[in-house]
């Protein structure tokens, strides 16, 4: 490992120091430090004799390598840092990667399930053999949650924080805590709110948190996040889904299902608590795509002549 400069030893302490940097961003930032002076080799003479061309070569070579942008950007990102921190605390004029264009990041659509295995995934909870140290009511409960997140696209964060009374069943709707402590209502789709009355009535739940765990302590009976990605885990490890579902991939799925079949980006942007619409708007490309695939495999003249 190429021993690093008295700059860039002051570097990471101030990193560590001021910004109280973790110990993986030390790390990231010292190799990619470090990466660009073994791509230099003899040719290294000083940080302050870098030129702007001479960071337009590194970036070139990297795109050659075929390195992910996201793994240039951060590379980039560490040397920006660098010299932001050798023009203020070490007194260099200029930093030359002031006019660096760097490639754009990848914008990687969304891993969306299919209609076909939604649905499986909303039945396993009552297709498996029940854990006999499980509670009776812990295969309703189950099946509410994977209703309720497909129902209304909910984060995790937001489906646990739910408690009894943000549930109106009169007027179908939530009363979800986002982002930003901003409330909102999102409507209750009849699967899950039939399958939130079933849960709810063989557990017993009548105040207090939505989704309980089995503990018998009060206090602490509010489900985790964590208990909820590992019970996804265990329906999907029984599926023949065949790749890695998260709860945010189920909101991704609520998202793509609903414009798929005609719903506007408005309203999805609303009912998914989105404070921008670009941010909604990933998900129309999921859409186009998924059209072209249809179309690819189902017209007669859709392929090459």
């Amino acid at each position: 490992m190429r021993v690093a400069s008295d700059d860039v030893e002051a570097f990471l302490e101030f990193l560590r120091v001021e910004r109280n940097a973790s110990v993986r961003t030390l790390r990231n930032y010292s190799h990619a430090l470090n990466a660009y002076l073994d791509w230099r080799g003899d040719d290294f003479k000083a940080w302050g004799d870098c030129s702007a061309d001479d960071f337009r070569a590194y970036l070139f070579e990297l795109m050659k390598r075929e390195l992910a942008r996201a793994t240039i950007r951060l590379r980039f990102a560490a040397l920006r840092s660098f010299y932001k921190f050798l023009v203020h605390r070490r007194g260099l004029g200029v930093s030359p990667l002031a006019d660096v264009q760097l490639p754009k990041p990848e914008r990687k659509l969304p891993v969306v399930l299919s209609l076909a295995q939604m649905e499986q995934l909303l039945q396993m909870p009552m297709t498996l053999v029940p854990d006999p140290r499980a509670q009776p009511w812990q295969a309703a409960r189950d099946v509410a949650i994977l209703e309720l997140f497909y129902s209304s696209g909910l984060r995790v964060s937001e489906l646990v924080a739910l408690d009894v009374k943000d549930a109106d069943f009169l007027s179908e709707t939530l009363r979800v805590l986002g982002k930003g402590n901003k409330e909102r209502l999102v409507p209750i789709g009849s699967h899950a709110m039939v399958a939130i009355q079933k849960y709810r009535q063989q557990a017993g739940v009548h105040e207090g948190p939505l989704f309980i765990n089995k503990s018998k302590d009060p206090g602490k009976r509010r489900l985790s996040t964590r208990s909820v990605q590992m019970l996804l885990k265990k329906y999907l490890a029984a599926s023949d889904i065949g790749f890695d579902v998260t709860p945010h991939k189920l909101r991704h799925t609520f998202a793509t299902h609903m414009l798929d079949h005609g719903a506007d980006l408005r309203s999805v942007q609303t009912l998914l608590g989105h404070a921008s619409l670009s941010t909604t708007q990933i998900y129309t490309h999921v859409t186009k795509e998924r059209m072209r695939e249809a179309y690819d495999a189902a017209h007669p003249r859709a392929g090459e002549g």
